[in-house]
């Protein structure tokens, strides 16, 4: 049963592991990793990466994306949007931060947040304005 807008965009909100696809060459199939998100109801999503990734060329070439995030317990439930890239923007150290404090144990955080900007680099944060939505909800597993 489809999700209504109020109950997937709650589900969204909640912090799962996205799938990302995007449109990376024409001849081929979307390029789909998993990713952290970030996501408000109502809002807009977004995503932190290396602005020289496989996945920030890509999207910068197709000017969307789509992210899909499911849950197997206590029911199947899953939420795909697709959606234009509203902005880019420089990363800074409190998207980190509210990035790794949504996924990460609160004691777990300062660390990851340290190591992020010490050892994995420059990031941009892109944002998407969900347009299109699939959802559903298959009752007990």
């Amino acid at each position: 049963m489809a999700l209504s807008m109020r109950e997937r965009e709650r589900f969204l909100a909640e912090p799962h592991i996205g799938a990302l696809s995007v449109v990376e060459r024409p001849d081929r199939a979307p390029l789909t990793v998993p990713i952290w998100y970030q996501y408000t109801p109502g809002g807009e999503l977004w995503v932190r990466t290396g602005p020289d990734s496989r996945k920030a060329q890509a999207i910068r070439t197709a000017g969307r994306f789509s992210l899909m995030v499911q849950r197997t317990d206590p029911t199947v439930r899953y939420v795909s949007v697709e959606g234009p890239v509203t902005r880019t923007e420089p990363d800074s150290r409190e998207r980190s931060w509210e990035m790794a404090a949504r996924y990460l144990p609160q004691g777990k955080v300062a660390d990851f947040v340290e190591f992020d900007h010490a050892q994995l680099g420059e990031h941009v944060a892109i944002y998407m304005q969900p347009q299109h939505w699939v959802s559903a909800d298959l009752g007990p597993a």
